[in-house]
């Protein structure tokens, strides 16, 4: 049976634009599901976002821009407007796809739609019960098989997808080692700076400086804009950009990765990456073949000694095969439809 004409509202956070200017992983991943249900002929699909925000599908929103951008607005007062809006319109949709974290939950037993909640992370134990209190009534995806909660039940993993189409191939290597995303204690910047000062390869840091105080103390002062360059966030132009200089991504991530989407943009643009060996990366980089999964900054130096064996094509050729968005949207049809049989199938018992 073809669910395509199904109503489907695909729910993303309002702390940034949809799709983001420059940094918004979740936003991210939202607008490429969106965007790819409507590419591959999915007929009734609305975008419940900000009200800058940019789809082919039908755009709903109450708040008119991200709080991240505005800082004006009130988050959680944002975010509650955001998603009672969703909720209170539930009725005229087949399936909610939840891209808000646990928030997104609470609403749930008040409607009689479906709901899949896409676990983008876990910020805190102590969200987890929320999570707990709901196993039972809505569909939960998890984005690596790495960061799944033993109490939880999962209806598929999937990974993220990207849009390759943004990711230029550069065959050649540059002279950079690059660090990307948001700079905080758990990200291991200051052993993406110690990498440098050990390995003498300048290092170019990019991304939004989400702990004022360790960017301050651990890595500011290392700041040379010789060895050591800091270019604040970029967007995906800016990105290419960047990737085109440089050698190896370095992710050297002190807490499991979820999934990395920085990772799967610098393969696709056929750089390696060398990655602490936790979390997902070790599902999103095929060792020795796209980049190296390390333990330490010392293996890290090992790394970039054979950093040259790595083919840069393979790098492109692992994100073809598993993280675009037309894979990504893909495996999410068959959740969707997965949960379409379900939900038919208690509407004919009951």
């Amino acid at each position: 049976m073809d669910y395509r004409n199904k109503r489907i509202a695909v729910v993303s956070p309002v702390a940034w634009r949809t799709p983001p200017r420059q940094y918004g992983a979740w936003e991210t991943v939202a607008s490429n599901i969106c965007e790819g249900l409507i590419d591959r002929g999915w007929k009734n699909v609305t975008l419940f976002a900000t009200g800058d925000s940019i789809t082919k599908a039908k755009l709903r929103s109450v708040v008119d821009a991200g709080y991240e951008e505005d800082r004006e607005k009130d988050p959680k007062v944002c975010e509650y407007l955001h998603l009672s809006e969703v909720y209170e319109h539930a009725h005229e949709f087949d399936l909610i796809h939840n891209h808000c974290d646990f928030m997104g939950l609470a609403y749930s037993k008040l409607v009689r739609t479906p709901v899949l909640t896409t676990i983008h992370g876990f910020s805190s134990p102590k969200i987890m019960p929320v999570y707990e209190k709901y196993n039972n009534h809505v569909c939960y995806v998890s984005i690596s098989n790495a960061d799944r909660a033993g109490s939880l039940n999962y209806i598929a993993t999937v990974y993220n997808g990207i849009d390759i189409k943004q990711c230029s191939f550069y065959n050649n290597p540059g002279d950079n080692l690059v660090w990307l995303g948001r700079i905080h204690p758990d990200k291991g910047v200051h052993l993406a700076i110690e990498l440098a000062r050990k390995s003498k390869i300048p290092l170019i840091i990019a991304g939004i400086i989400q702990d004022k105080q360790y960017f301050d103390g651990k890595i500011a002062p290392y700041i040379d804009n010789t060895l050591i360059k800091f270019i604040g966030p970029v967007g995906p132009v800016e990105r290419d950009n960047l990737f085109s200089k440089a050698l190896a991504v370095v992710h050297l991530n002190l807490l499991p990765e979820r999934f990395g989407l920085v990772m799967a943009e610098a393969m696709a643009c056929g750089v390696p990456v060398i990655a602490m060996d936790r979390g997902s990366c070790r599902e999103v980089i095929e060792d020795k073949k796209t980049g190296y999964l390390v333990n330490s900054v010392e293996e890290a130096l090992g790394a970039i000694k054979n950093i040259h064996i790595i083919d840069r094509k393979k790098c492109r050729e692992r994100v073809e095969n598993y993280f675009t968005i037309e894979k990504m949207v893909e495996n999410y049809e068959k959740v969707y439809e997965l949960i379409f049989r379900i939900n038919e199938s208690n509407i004919l018992i009951n």
